[in-house]
Order: C-alpha cells, then sequence, then structure tokens
C-alpha cells in the first residue's frame, strides 16, 4: 500500500481570492503565442513572486476558474487551459472535489493521487511520432489538427500538447496562430524522456492495483471485504473511484457482491492463477440480475394491483405510500414506476394535481415471474 498519498481537506486549505492578486496583469493584447500559454507562463510568474515575498504558500488554492476567467477577461477553458500549462512545470497541483493548489517544486515528489491527462498522453504520442518518422532537427511537423488525426486525439489537447513542447525548447511555433502549421522541431534531444514501455496509467488503475495487494494480504476466499467508505480511507481515493476499481475486480470474477447486508466478498485471490471457487459461492446469481428480477417482482405486485383496484385515468398511490404498504424502499417503487411507464402502463405528470396515472390496465392472466436469485448454470447440481 502506498502510504505517501495524502487525502487533503478542502477546509483545511486557504481559498485565495482575485483580490489577493498583487502582480501585474498579462498583456493579452500584443501576443505571438495563445492566450492560454501567456496566461499560464503569467500564474507561474505570480506564484514564484508569492512565494518569494511571501503573499503565496505552498498548498494554497488559487481562485476559481470561473473568478480567474472574469478577472482576466478570458473564457473558463482558456483558464483551464493554462492552468493546465503551469501544472506541467510543476507549479500547480489538482485534486477533484478540492480545487488547484500551488506546488512546492523544490520536494520534486507528487503528494496527490493524480489521473493521467489527456495532453500528457499527447506529449508522449508527438514524442514516439517525431522519433518513429524519422524527423530532423529544423523540420516541420503537420498542423495541430493534422497531428491531432494522427496521434488520435482531440484537436485543443494536440495543441496544449504542442505549446508544451515549446516550452520545453524541443518545438518552436512561427505563426501567431497555434492552429496552422508551422511547427519546427528545436531539438531531439527528448530520448531518455520517453520510452514504449511507459504506461500511461489511470487514477482508477493506480487504485485497482493497491486494492489487489490489499485483498491479497487482508483477505481470504469467502470473506467480506470491508465497505467502500473504510476502502476510501485506506487508498485514499474518492468512494466513486474506489466503486469503479471495485468494480473492475467484480468483472474479473475475483469479488462477487451481494445484495443487501451480505456485502461483497473474495471468489478468489487476485494474484493467484486458478479460481478454486467455494461451489457454495458460485451458486448464487450477480447481483444485476438478483436486482432485475427482484424489481420485476414488484413490478408485477404493481400491475396486480392496478387490475384488481384501478381503472384508467386513476391517481396511483406515492412513491412514499407504496413502499410503506409493499413494505419496500422507496427506490425500489421508483424504478418500477419507471419501467412501467416504459411499458406504456403509467404516466406521471408534475404540479399541484400532477402525480402517477394509468394510462393502461396490464394483462396479469400471464404466469408471473419466479424469482429465483440463483445462477441457472449451477441450479441443476443441487436438484438432488
Amino acid at each position: 500500500m502506498q502510504s505517501e498519498y495524502i487525502l487533503p481537506k478542502k477546509n483545511d486549505l486557504n481559498q485565495l481570492k482575485v483580490t489577493d492578486i498583487a502582480y501585474p496583469l498579462p498583456d493579452l493584447k500584443n501576443i505571438d503565442e495563445s492566450k492560454a500559454v501567456v496566461i499560464g507562463k503569467w500564474i507561474m510568474a505570480w506564484i514564484e513572486d508569492g512565494l518569494a515575498n511571501g503573499r503565496l504558500k505552498v498548498k494554497d488554492l488559487l481562485p476559481t476558474k470561473a473568478d480567474l476567467a472574469y478577472h482576466l477577461g478570458v473564457s473558463v477553458g482558456t483558464i483551464q487551459s493554462a492552468i493546465r500549462y503551469a501544472e506541467d512545470f510543476g507549479y500547480l497541483e489538482s485534486k477533484q472535489c478540492i480545487g488547484t493548489m500551488i506546488k512546492n517544486r523544490v520536494e520534486g515528489t507528487q503528494n496527490f493521487r493524480k489521473l493521467t491527462s489527456k495532453r500528457e498522453t499527447a506529449i508522449n504520442e508527438i514524442k514516439n511520432y517525431i522519433l518513429n518518422s524519422g524527423f530532423k532537427v529544423g523540420q516541420n511537423l503537420p498542423s495541430s489538427r493534422t497531428l491531432a488525426l494522427i496521434i488520435g486525439s482531440s484537436a485543443n489537447t494536440t495543441r496544449l500538447a504542442l505549446e508544451y513542447l515549446c516550452g520545453e525548447g524541443i518545438l518552436e511555433h512561427k505563426f501567431k496562430n497555434s492552429r496552422e502549421s508551422g511547427w519546427r522541431i528545436c531539438s531531439m534531444d527528448f530520448d531518455a524522456m520517453i520510452s514504449g514501455d511507459v504506461e500511461q496509467k489511470t487514477l482508477v488503475s493506480k487504485v485497482l492495483d493497491d486494492l489487489k495487494v490489499f485483498v491479497s494480504k487482508n483477505c481470504k476466499m469467502g470473506d467480506k471485504i470491508p465497505p467502500h467508505s473504510e476502502l476510501s480511507r485506506v487508498l485514499k481515493a474518492s468512494i466513486k473511484t474506489v466503486h469503479d476499481a471495485l468494480n473492475i475486480l467484480i468483472s474479473d470474477g475475483i469479488l462477487m457482491p451481494h445484495r443487501g447486508r451480505y456485502g461483497t466478498t473474495v471468489m478468489k485471490l487476485p494474484f493467484e492463477n486458478s479460481a478454486n471457487q467455494k461451489r457454495e459461492n458460485s451458486i448464487f446469481a450477480p447481483a444485476q440480475d438478483a436486482a432485475f428480477y427482484f424489481y420485476e417482482k414488484t413490478q408485477n405486485r404493481i400491475k396486480d394491483m392496478i387490475a384488481k383496484n384501478y381503472e384508467v385515468g386513476d391517481k396511483l398511490p406515492s412513491i412514499l405510500e407504496l413502499s410503506k404498504k409493499f413494505e419496500l424502499s422507496p427506490n425500489t417503487i421508483r424504478k418500477a414506476y419507471q419501467n412501467l411507464a416504459k411499458e406504456g402502463y403509467l404516466g406521471f405528470s408534475r404540479g399541484r394535481y400532477g402525480g402517477t396515472f394509468v394510462l393502461d390496465i396490464p394483462d396479469t392472466g400471464m404466469e408471473s415471474f419466479k424469482w429465483l436469485a440463483v445462477n441457472p448454470q449451477y441450479a441443476e447440481a443441487y436438484k438432488d
């Protein structure tokens, strides 16, 4: 487990405002570079000046993108690109649900888990393209739009990658409009900066690796894994990221989710070659299938209720009323209502006189669905 990662709390950080910016604003009229690059360089200069005179501190949060955009008279998208530019040079670091904070460039270590950005991937792809295509110093690259098609990236992401390479001295651009061709190679001295074996890993894949190690060290086959909130604390990642990583382990057959309080159990250890499943575990159907059966069972109950007690145009009980009557969660009733609406039996309206109304009387003569949370593949083995 990588314990060096920390999970910052926004309330513990100082949120800067645009009124705290005591630094001359950039001139965006007479420029030879894109506004994003000019603003990015201005942000870096402002941070250097602020840290030197004590007005800024490491881990201070930048003003919101909207406030910066209004303050500088540009779009939020331009501010976003400028922040990415400054991040590439190690001045800033962004964290989901927290904000963009000033980074200590001297430390040289990354304290926060961070998703590998599309721009970083594009930078690596452009470098590979230059080397693999046999370009030499002084030659021009295709336009940014053509490069975007070659490397499979968006035009805007490709331009940001090219502008970063210009800042590194690898490329130069002779036109004011970066959409035009004319990206000239200035240096080929970046061989050590890329590798064909470099793996661009997303945040989910990083947490997935940690999760596999955690399960291997702390769990045995058949054990119930800790809840999402506890895993989020241990792995120093958001609950959503943990949830996505768990879904990958579920699809790989390493974990199996069960409905309700039974939680998610370990079916096999991540680094073992064979599954060695316990037969009593494999009889249960996947949680998604069991949930589908459960909702269909509820829908059949509502259909039967409509057929016996209601006519076309009648208003049905509210979701809360029906959930109490059936002793089910409101979410289960809501999903059943939505599915019946898709089948054309119910309709919804808003306002004081709104609600859920019967559009058609369902046919309950057909055999009701028999709900079994058992995987049919294994049911035969347990007949006797």
